[in-house]
């Protein structure tokens, strides 16, 4: 998905089981963020800077969704681990990330294979898109942020 965008009705369920919709952001902003794995050191230092920038963002006015396509039982654990204080949606068929398109065909170590790409999705009170981030700061995911929507 580009800018312009609306991101899609369901957005999946999260590692309390609780389901997300577009509907239930209607007249908030967003920032949802996919990541390929939990537990892994490029995937934790983003959610961690999230985590130590979430009441910047609560400030500025957003709600924020992290999504890989790991298990809410999987989530759970990472959550519980870094104290993270926002929603992970389990999408582990995949769905919402092939529609935000970050279900791509990735290469590493000479092999080909279908995977997440990591990109944060900044989205207005009407459900669409006004910034992707391609390019993810992991170390500084959370100020990349807030400096794109405070420009």
């Amino acid at each position: 998905m580009k800018v312009g965008d609306k991101i899609p009705d369901v957005l999946g369920v999260d590692q309390q089981g609780r389901t997300h919709t577009a509907a239930d952001y209607a007249g908030k902003k967003l920032i949802i963020y996919f990541y390929p794995k939990d537990n892994t050191s490029g995937c934790t230092a983003e959610a961690c800077s999230l985590s130590d920038g979430y009441g910047a963002l609560r400030k500025a006015g957003y709600a924020l969704l992290g999504v890989s396509k790991d298990s809410a039982a999987s989530h759970e654990k990472f959550a519980a681990k870094y104290n993270l204080p926002f929603p992970l949606i389990a999408d582990v068929d995949h769905t919402l990330q092939e529609a935000m398109g970050v279900w791509r065909e990735k290469r590493m170590a000479g092999r080909t294979y279908m995977g997440t790409v990591r990109t944060t999705f900044i989205i207005d009170e009407q459900g669409v898109i006004t910034h992707v981030i391609e390019k993810v700061n992991t170390r500084d995911a959370a100020q990349q942020i807030l400096d794109l929507v405070q420009q």
